[in-house]
């Protein structure tokens, strides 16, 4: 696998914007830790996604590039799906939940796809697709559960590494799986980074339970306000985790706010509440003084994706 990694950073860094790396000195102090913020926000497409997609779209067939692609996403993965149709020349489906964000839905039919909407449930979605490709011989470009998506994700990681050197921990936020399967494999497969934790609501706790239980958890309905967050483990992203993640670490709606706080007003930049996870945990356990063992840290900010009245909003609550 880290063949594939290495293999879709020589692809992907070809199109992908090399997000930056961002610190702070507040955070630092706060963590007694040096802290590095990559920021893919700042990635084609306002999130990760797009080095997934563009990776894995690039290694279709020419037969199946000409057929067109499907995929269900409640906002980034449909996004960058739709951007790489429109940069290879792809027609492109998404199938999105009905409550997706409206920034999210817009951006995407901005980049020319056509939007099929569902019911929010995973099982809707995916029949959706199902009922779509059965009729249209489309490709299937799964969020998370692609070899390919996961290696893409892990470029990331790759570009961090190659900008600060080796770290005594990661955190990525987790919902379906793709970045932290991505994260995680290389951390490990690689041996640049020592530990791995990944992020998740507890409102949507899905991996917390399937790791502390070593079953997959299946059943479970989210109300997280960290949207792209809300999806569920495959049994592949489920294995990678088991093997390669050292922690699952959960945060309560109100402590993802306080992070999506802290980067507007101590770093100026906006972060959607997936995005903001993993902050909110490195605080968590700053706050817990868990963090003695680690001095060089990387946190993903995986996307900047928010409508702004929700944002506003959230903020307001707030204060």
């Amino acid at each position: 696998m880290l063949n594939k990694i290495h293999d879709a950073f020589a692809l992907v860094s070809t199109v992908a914007n090399y997000t930056p790396v961002l610190t702070s000195r507040t955070l630092n102090e706060l963590t007694q830790s040096q802290i590095y913020v990559k920021c893919e926000n700042f990635q084609r497409g306002g999130a990760f996604k797009f080095r997934g997609a563009f990776n894995a779209i690039s290694n279709l067939s020419e037969d199946a590039k000409n057929k067109g692609v499907v995929t269900h996403s409640s906002g980034n993965h449909a996004q960058a799906v739709a951007l790489v149709g429109r940069i290879l020349g792809i027609k492109t489906t998404i199938v999105m939940p009905n409550n997706a964000p409206e920034v999210k839905v817009s951006a995407t039919k901005g980049y020319g796809a056509e939007v099929v909407f569902s019911e929010p449930d995973i099982h809707s979605r995916e029949k959706a697709c199902d009922e779509l490709i059965k009729n249209n011989d489309y490709s299937l470009i799964h969020p998370y559960d692609n070899e390919m998506i996961i290696a893409g994700a892990a470029t990331a990681s790759v570009e961090l590494i190659k900008e600060v050197g080796e770290l005594d921990l990661i955190i990525a936020p987790v919902g379906g799986g793709g970045l932290i399967s991505g994260t995680s494999l290389y951390s490990k497969l690689s041996g640049k980074i020592k530990r791995v934790i990944a992020a998740e609501p507890e409102k949507a706790n899905d991996a917390y339970q399937s790791f502390t239980s070593g079953k997959l958890v299946r059943s479970h309905s989210p109300a997280t306000i960290a949207d792209g967050l809300r999806t569920l483990l495959s049994e592949r992203t489920f294995g990678y985790i088991q093997k390669h993640v050292d922690e699952i670490v959960t945060v309560s709606e109100e402590q993802i706010i306080g992070a999506m706080q802290f980067f507007w007003e101590r770093m100026k930049i906006v972060v959607e509440p997936s995005g903001a996870v993993s902050l909110a945990v490195l605080l968590k356990l700053s706050n817990s003084n868990k963090l003695e063992f680690a001095q060089k840290i990387g946190i993903i900010i995986s996307g900047g994706n928010i409508d702004l009245t929700d944002f506003f909003n959230l903020y307001s609550n707030q204060i």
